[in-house]
């Protein structure tokens, strides 16, 4: 039978069968072999009614538009009588889906997946899609690294045209990177290029990191870097030829090989400018980081770029454009750069308009807005001013953007957008240190009380050595000028009993103050607080004799009236992970007269991060601290100066270094002093391995310090040293501490305690 002959019979079937029924007037329309699906449902999607005359074409319009609801396996119209009737054959419904053997994911993320493809619960079964689910399923599998991962697939029935799928999953072992080979790498030895990598052999912290695992995505981020990496030091033609990625036959191992051309090593002979200058063209010069005569730079260039579009965006020209067009001399192997500036239209701000607040008041928000409407459009104050909305907590999310005002050709609007978090907390919290052991926390805490920015926060703790328990309200914005107003109650316990070579004495306070902040600037600002407490002494029979005569003399209630200086910058780029700037802190607390407590105690804090390279910084730091009494009142023992521990002298005890005295069986026990001096050098660097997980750090440093009593005068050769090593982690469980330090000129009646570390955290 040839092709055309073919053709022919089917189109006579077809013909045949669209005539099969004869026209006719529809008196009534049933519906046959319908299970779960209303009638009035296939009448909504059936192209007929009644009164309607059916042909052939409308015959077989409906049955393609009912087909087409994928509801049903076939579809038939016949007749009877006057009587139109349909009948169907419906696709099974899923009445379950089953996934067994899954570990690594949670169900409901697959089911979410299958979900995606058209496989749920309740909706019709479509047996094309199973293939796709499976393919679905191993997908998700070999993004955590399961080359090996098995899916297979049982379709039961059930009753009332309904199946239940059963996904059978044999997840196996996790692929690992066996191995990473450059090839084509002269310059740089290849084990420094594979430090600039993400991806790596399995180490120490693969549990952690997952580097070990291939990923696609983090292959080609890697790329980029060992693409940046090479270019900043000056090999501009630089080129990664290919990559190939093999794995073994059990799926177990994976190899990746990296292709790459190095190029020519240039160096910058010449830099120009070009284009128009609104700002003078000396004052931009001195934003290139790119200088004649050294070795070309990408980072430099990036750099020389975002200064020139940033500092001309400050007088309002927003829509900057910065190009740096290279002039290569292969022969010399010298390239030229012409920074070609055009300003575009400079711009200024019509609104403010802050979007996503259903909660905080606009006022909250719009007091920490630096641009102003009306004025010339500067980026620097849009970004200082997301940043200090993003800095008020109580945002997930701040972004914004800056569009065109429709109509003109020098507005635009910036626009807020922030997305709103929960600023309401109840806390219960666990930590623990080597010297306070485990300390038991929690607290109820509003930091948007009403939206109006205000806080309040109630908080107890319990150790070994403290208990504290404190309500504190906060007004930021107490008044339109930007003073801040807090003031807090409390009742403080202090117990020293329990540490080791520490004198021994009991102090429970309770008292209350008000403060108020004034900013002189974005980072500077002065604190002024007036207070009063009341403190109830308990002194034991092997107390020092020192604290005895104080209570034996002035009794063991002490009342102050207390005032309160202080000044405060914090310049540093991060909290958590700073790499340079400056934090400086200094104090001044008086006791004034009218109450029993006359004394004074001011203390500085100092700390500045000298950056060495990109991820690495020096930390210099130092406490200093003197208090005495007045009126013929000495300082009160309790409110002396302490040393040692893993925040101030690593190595020694903590609150163990300073003057002594000696308990019934000659051990010696700590008294504090009214002077302090410590300081440390320190250097920061990231963990081996995780370069770019800014959770982990670690550091070498180098503590000294002491403390000195009353007309004890200061000696460098008093002073206690230290050199070690520390970790710090922001774990999921809260900030930790580790050190480890060996104690240097250490005196024989000294505490020493060379493993410290300190775990707090909330859950």
């Amino acid at each position: 039978m040839t092709l055309r002959t073919f053709f022919a019979l089917c189109c006579v079937f077809l013909c045949v069968t669209a005539w099969a029924m004869a026209p006719f007037v529809i008196k009534d329309i049933r519906v046959e072999g319908a299970q779960r699906i209303e009638a009035g449902t296939i009448f909504s999607y059936l192209p007929l009614k009644v009164g309607d005359t059916v042909t052939p074409e409308k015959s077989a319009a409906a049955i393609k538009s009912l087909y087409e609801t994928g509801f049903f396996a076939d579809v038939k119209l016949e007749r009877d009588g006057d009587v139109l009737v349909v009948v169907v054959q419906e696709r099974p419904s899923i009445y379950h889906i089953d996934i067994n053997g899954a570990k690594s994911f949670n169900k409901d993320q697959l089911k979410d997946a299958l979900k995606s493809i058209g496989i749920a619960e309740s909706r019709i079964y479509d047996k094309s899609l199973l293939d796709k689910a499976q393919k679905e399923l191993k997908r998700q599998y070999l993004s955590k690294g399961r080359y090996s991962a098995q899916v297979t697939t049982t379709v039961t029935p059930m009753s009332r045209n309904r199946v239940t799928l059963t996904f059978n999953i044999v997840e196996g072992e996790v692929a690992h990177i066996r191995e990473i080979t450059i090839v084509g790498a002269k310059a740089f030895p290849e084990k420094m290029l594979l430090e600039q990598l993400q991806l790596n052999t399995p180490n120490w912290f693969s549990w952690y990191t997952k580097n070990d695992q291939y990923s696609k995505q983090k292959l080609s981020g890697d790329l980029e870097t060992l693409r940046a990496f090479y270019q900043d030091r000056g090999y501009l033609e630089f080129a990664v030829d290919s990559t190939q990625v093999s794995i073994s036959p059990d799926k177990q191992d994976i190899y990746i090989t990296i292709n790459i051309t190095e190029g020519q090593q240039y160096r910058v002979s010449e830099v120009k400018m070009a284009g128009q200058f609104v700002v003078p063209e000396e004052e931009l010069r001195k934003l290139i980081a790119l200088k004649p005569g050294e070795i070309f730079s990408r980072e430099k260039v990036t750099i020389s770029t975002k200064a020139i579009s940033d500092r001309l965006a400050n007088d309002g020209y927003s829509f900057a454009n910065i190009n740096a067009t290279p002039e290569i001399n292969k022969e010399k192997r010298t390239a030229a750069f012409t920074f070609v500036v055009d300003p575009g239209r400079r711009v200024y701000v019509r609104h403010v308009n802050i979007f996503g607040n259903t909660t905080t008041r606009d006022e909250v928000i719009r007091r920490e807005v630096r641009q102003l409407e009306g004025a010339w459009y500067s980026i620097a104050k849009v970004n200082r001013s997301k940043e200090r909305i993003d800095r008020l907590g109580f945002f997930s999310e701040v972004t914004v953007d800056s569009p065109p005002v429709p109509g003109s050709t020098d507005q635009v609007d910036v626009n807020f957008n922030v997305t709103e978090r929960q600023t309401g907390s109840v806390q219960v919290g666990a930590g623990y240190s080597s010297a306070e052991k485990v300390v038991l926390s929690a607290g109820i805490t509003q930091n948007n009380l009403f939206g109006s920015g205000n806080s309040i926060t109630l908080n107890a703790n319990s150790g070994a050595i403290t208990r504290t328990y404190s309500l504190t309200y906060f007004n930021p914005y107490w008044t339109d000028e930007g003073i801040g107003r807090s003031w807090s109650i409390y009742d403080r316990t202090m117990n020293t009993t329990y540490l080791t070579g520490v004198s021994p004495y009991m102090t429970r306070t309770l008292g209350g103050d008000m403060n108020l902040t004034v900013p002189l600037s974005e980072t500077n600002a002065y604190n002024i607080g007036i207070g009063f407490e009341s403190t109830a002494i308990s002194v034991v029979s092997n107390s020092p004799i020192q604290y005895l005569d104080f209570v034996n003399q002035f009794g063991d209630t002490a009342r102050a009236i207390k005032t309160t200086l202080g000044f405060s910058k914090d310049s540093r780029d991060s909290i958590i992970w700073p790499m340079q700037g400056m934090n400086q802190r200094y104090s001044l607390e008086v006791g004034l007269p009218g109450a029993e407590l006359k004394y004074y105690r001011a203390t500085a804090n100092e700390q500045l991060l000298t950056p060495v390279s990109k991820d690495t910084t020096i930390s210099w730091s130092t406490q200093l601290g003197y208090g005495n009494g007045y009126g013929g009142m000495p300082l009160p023992f309790f409110k002396n100066f302490f040393a040692g521990g893993v925040d101030s002298v690593r190595g020694y005890f903590t609150g163990s270094l300073g003057p002594h005295t000696f308990d019934l069986f000659g051990n010696p026990l700590n008294l504090g002093g009214n002077e302090l001096v410590t300081g440390s050098a320190e250097y920061l660097f990231p963990m081996p391995g995780l370069r770019n997980d800014h959770s982990f750090r670690l550091s070498t440093f180098f503590d000294a310090g002491n403390v000195f009593g009353a007309g004890e005068p200061l000696s460098v050769g008093q002073l206690r040293y230290s050199s070690g090593v520390a970790l710090s982690w922001y774990s999921p469980m809260g900030p930790l501490k580790f050190s480890y330090a060996v104690p240097i000129r250490a005196q024989p009646f000294d505490n020493i305690e060379r493993l410290q570390f300190q775990l707090g955290s909330t859950f």
